[in-house]
């Protein structure tokens, strides 16, 4: 097709049409076959884009959502002038995205475009390597963790006869490697680097946001791979981000990234949680601590006012009861938390840089850390009238032998705030001025959108208008998959009990392996394994035995080999085939009850009249709950069963709501009827 006649049928055909024959030409080009609801997402993608209300829109697996919403904005992005955004929760979406799903799909229909699609990735600035860091313009650090080569407690450089010298720990090792690596790199990405690295090494090559000295400052902007990054997202068509860059552009007002006209948000169920733990802040006595001694080595400051007003703040908070704050912060921490504040003022401005001084690393690191406390405890002192929730935190230990135990009160806490809510702030950062196109195999319950719609901000007065739409999906769910929950057992209690295992143990046995193990803890999941493992003849992987990869890999090529795991496996495990041919769930995952935030939210949502266990707690769970249930049926071909061991579920008045979120599966209590199944499928 030439070139005048492809720019002519662009002109001429509507931008639904445009969008619906690229993706037939892409499905026959990649081999896939057409789905209903992948053209209907198609259609409600690009009615989102013309009308400029906003979508909701639930796809299930299976229905090709990334190219459901990819083409659309491809057609956009040929008449538009500003670069559309997709955000993810994960990186493993992320990589999928840049790593497969758009080289694909811009392979299949590069030749039906006028011109070529430009597609960016763009994350945060500690993503990258830092090249002022690597040629030492930032200072070593007194810590382990600040210094290039003083790493962990070997300090020390082997000198072994007809050897080359180098360092003698492992991560030390790590940091030889990355700055060999970051010699060679286009990108300075650290999920290009193979194999990885630790954080702690990272951390030796990389700075913050707050750390950098800014483009401004900085003698190697110009090469910095953050600020090309950006730079080429600014030139991009689409560019591909998470949803913490989104929080910080909306909550911010930070240009993390180019002004853009459209975004799709995948993993939207994520949203509200990823945007709360970007926003949620933590200040402690060792911040302040560590903010002064670092002031004092680079910028030469007395520092003897932040040294007491951080005793005062240790003073004020000991005995402080670990949990919410309902009121806030009483007069005695707030008398500390001021003093705090206007200690980390002065030394503000007794560090500022004389009149046209060079770029200083050191300053600027400690200066960072200064406006850090100063900017908490503003936001302290504020939190009842910005509506924000104060909790205090402290870390316990865990002892072989005796497991867990808390941390006593009079340790020094963290004192967190966050948002009550982060409608108000997304309505006003992210949904007033840009077209968002959210989507997720999860977002409604039911047929309703509305609980996912009211964390967001798009309910109530002056909310603006969106729709939403469940596009279905393509497997038949009643005909290829069994829920059983096992209401005879008692309601759950502490740990996983003597009942559960057995339960376990007859489920595995007549699938015959095969099973993915969902648990509540990551210590649920370890003892179980450890326990059945005696037991049963199956071989039993637990998360944590290697890394996450190449767990599933071994799943997933190992047809009766088992994996336990907890949460980050819920979303994270996509096995098809009779490998994952039974999913466990151990309990229901709502939120813990002593969670100050979740108690904080429930709270407000009572005083509106609202019913603040479903509104918080239950729909929570229920989101988390489908995507667990999820990972069974993968494929057109799959078959299995889903087995809840809590019988909640089955008995509680409330389980009605979160069964109304889960794939329609057929259904029982029956366990001898889930056996019998579990018997045919493994061919036993």
């Amino acid at each position: 097709m030439s070139e005048a006649v492809r720019q002519e049928r662009v002109d001429t055909v509507s931008l639904g049409g445009r969008a619906l024959e690229l993706l037939d030409h892409a499905v026959e080009a990649m081999g896939g076959q057409r789905r209903d609801g992948q053209q209907e997402m198609v259609r409600r993608v690009v009615a989102a884009i013309e009308s400029g209300d906003h979508l909701l829109v639930q796809a299930g697996t299976g229905t090709g959502k990334s190219l459901a919403y990819l083409i659309p904005l491809i057609v956009h992005a040929l008449e538009s002038e500003k670069p559309s955004v997709v955000a993810t929760a994960t990186l493993a979406l992320q990589a999928q995205i840049v790593g497969r799903d758009v080289p694909r799909l811009l392979a299949a229909i590069g030749p039906l475009l006028p011109r070529p699609i430009d597609v960016a990735l763009v994350k945060g600035r500690s993503n990258y390597v830092c090249k002022h860091k690597l040629g030492g313009g930032f200072p070593t650090e007194e810590s382990t963790e600040g210094a290039l080569f003083s790493l962990g407690e070997d300090t020390s450089v082997v000198h072994l006869p007809g050897a080359k010298a180098g360092p003698s720990s492992a991560m030390g090792r790590e940091v030889v490697r990355l700055r060999e690596w970051a010699e060679e790199t286009a990108t300075g990405d650290r999920d290009e680097l193979t194999p990885g690295v630790t954080d702690k090494a990272w951390r030796q090559v990389s700075v913050t946001s707050m750390e950098c000295l800014g483009a401004q400052k900085c003698p190697l902007a110009e090469v910095c791979f953050s600020e090309l990054a950006r730079a080429r997202g600014g030139q991009a068509d689409i560019v591909v981000t998470n949803h913490a860059m989104l929080a910080i552009s909306a909550f911010e007002g930070i240009a993390v990234l180019p002004d853009y006209d459209i975004v799709v948000i995948d993993e939207a169920h994520e949203l509200q949680d990823r945007v709360t733990g970007a926003v949620t802040g933590q200040l402690s006595v060792q911040m302040v601590q560590v903010a002064a001694s670092s002031a004092r080595k680079h910028t030469g400051i007395s520092v003897e006012a932040l040294h007491a007003a951080a005793t005062a703040l240790d003073f004020a908070f000991a005995g402080t009861p670990t949990g919410l704050l309902p009121n806030g912060l009483g007069a005695e921490h707030t008398a500390a938390v001021e003093q705090v504040r206007d200690a980390a003022r002065v030394a503000l401005s007794d560090s500022k840089p004389e009149g046209n001084a060079a770029a200083d690393g050191g300053r600027s690191i400690a200066r960072s850390r200064l406006n850090l406390v100063f900017d908490l405890c503003e936001r302290l002192l504020d939190a009842r009238d910005a509506r924000e929730v104060v909790w205090t935190s402290r870390q316990g230990t865990f002892t072989p032998g005796r497991g867990y135990q808390k941390a006593d009160d009079a340790e020094p806490p963290v004192i967190n705030i966050a948002p009550l809510s982060v409608a108000g702030k997304l309505r006003e950062g992210l949904f007033a001025d840009h077209t968002v196109v959210l989507t997720s195999a999860t977002l409604a319950i039911g047929d309703s959108f509305t609980p996912t719609a009211g964390g967001l901000g798009l309910l109530g007065a002056n909310a603006p208008a969106w729709t939403g739409a469940d596009v279905g999906s393509p497997f038949d769910y009643t005909k290829q998959g069994m829920l059983y929950v096992a209401a005879h057992l008692q309601k759950p209690g502490f740990g996983t009990s003597p009942e559960q295992l057995a339960e376990l143990a007859a489920l595995i046995t007549a699938a015959g392996g095969g099973t993915l193990a969902l648990f509540s803890s990551r210590r649920a999941a370890e003892d179980a394994a450890e326990k059945l493992r005696k037991s049963l003849s199956v071989k039993i992987l637990c998360q944590g035995d290697s890394s996450m990869a190449a767990l599933i890999k071994e799943f997933a090529e190992e047809a009766d080999t088992c994996l336990f795991g907890t949460m980050s496996l819920w979303q994270g495990v996509d096995v098809q085939g009779a490998s994952c041919r039974l999913v466990v769930i151990d309990r229901i995952p709502f939120p813990r009850p002593d969670d100050p935030l979740v108690t904080a939210r429930a709270r407000a949502v009572a005083q509106n009249g609202g019913d603040g266990f479903i509104a918080v707690s239950a729909t929570h769970a229920a989101v988390r709950l489908a995507q667990g249930v999820g990972r069974l049926i993968r494929s057109s071909t799959d078959r299995g069963v889903v087995a809840v061991l809590d019988s909640r579920l089955a008995n509680a008045g409330y389980g009605g709501f979160l069964r109304a979120a889960l794939p329609p599966f057929w259904s029982t209590r029956d366990r001898s009827v889930a056996l019998a199944a579990l018997q045919r499928l493994s061919g036993r």
